[in-house]
């Protein structure tokens, strides 16, 4: 991968994950995940569900690619934080994308995240069985 190519950055959250997309106006660049392909970590319903953002604006005449740099959360997490990374990404790269990626959801922060647990509980709300006796 060549520095001297054009780029827009976007950060996505969810759960524990991280992630730092760079979206390129560049099909050559290949999409990738920490620098191995996206195959590697989803399948193609998943492909399907984190590049929605790019067939949301229908972007046919112009070809993106992405590279993501993740750490933290686990797979569900990476995926909806892509998600949000592209959406961000292409938000910077076109200010008039914001309405219609809003309207889609793609622009808001999922902001469940597991709840703590508890002094004297088993989990953050699973009490441990009461025995009267």
């Amino acid at each position: 991968m060549v520095d001297s190519v054009k780029y827009w950055e976007g950060i996505g959250r969810r759960k524990t994950a991280t992630v730092r997309v760079r979206i390129y106006e560049d099909s050559k660049i290949k999409n990738s995940i920490n620098g191995k392909p996206v195959n590697a970590f989803f399948s193609e319903l998943e492909i399907e569900y984190i590049t929605k953002p790019f067939r949301v604006l229908d972007l046919k005449d112009k070809r993106f690619s992405f590279t993501v740099k993740a750490n933290g959360g686990g797979k569900t997490g990476w995926k909806d934080a892509i998600r949000l990374g592209i959406a961000r990404a292409l938000i910077k790269y076109n200010p008039e994308f914001k309405p219609a990626l809003r309207k889609a959801g793609f622009v808001t922060r999922d902001p469940r995240a597991v709840e703590r647990k508890k002094v004297g509980l088993k989990k953050a709300r699973k009490a441990p069985r009461f025995s009267k006796r």
